[in-house]
């Protein structure tokens, strides 16, 4: 599946602009991370874009969230270990490649950036560095939802939790238009 393919897809079933620009948040995460790694670019950023196809269709029901996302997916044929990763992400299934640990701890980390992009006192991403995400992410009731747990096991593919943070704050900063920050 190419890129403008899977936008198009992901604009089929999300209709809440937010968790449009989630998606290519954690893309743009992916895509850095995958480079970072020396692994597929965009086979990660595929991943990263498609993982929450099914949110509005299981927001109700959290437990059953990527289920029919999986069902979307494979009926669009998408690789199993882009299938796997997205499962991974909400631990409906055990994290076994670096590409699953990455978007497991990638999904919070993105809703913590904006968290503090929209406090900073510019409320712009590009003026938002590591510092002060750090400072937000000691905050335990700062964006509660982001789990810190979560993020730190990026530790499982290798990269310490300021690193990571840098790694996806500039992916994110280098589609702050698209997101609208």
């Amino acid at each position: 599946m190419e890129r403008e393919e899977a936008l198009e897809t992901v604009q089929k079933y999300l209709k809440n602009k937010n968790l449009v620009k989630h998606s290519l948040a954690v893309e743009a995460c992916m895509k850095a991370l995958a480079s970072r790694l020396n692994q597929d670019v965009e086979k990660w950023g595929l991943a990263g874009m498609l993982h929450d196809l099914d949110y509005e269709i299981t927001e109700k029901s959290p437990e059953l969230h990527t289920t029919e996302t999986v069902k979307i997916l494979e009926e669009l044929g998408i690789d199993a270990d882009i299938i796997h990763a997205v499962k991974a992400h909400a631990a409906h299934v055990t994290c076994e490649s670096e590409m699953d640990w990455a978007i497991f701890s990638v999904d919070p980390l993105t809703g913590l950036i904006i968290a503090a992009t929209l406090m900073h006192p510019s409320k712009k991403l590009r003026e938002v560095d590591v510092g002060f995400v750090q400072r937000r992410y000691k905050e335990k009731s700062f964006a509660r939802g982001a789990k810190r747990e979560d993020i730190e096991q990026s530790k499982n593919i290798g990269l310490e939790l300021d690193e990571f943070i840098s790694i996806c704050l500039e992916a994110m900063q280098g589609i702050d238009k698209d997101l609208g920050l």
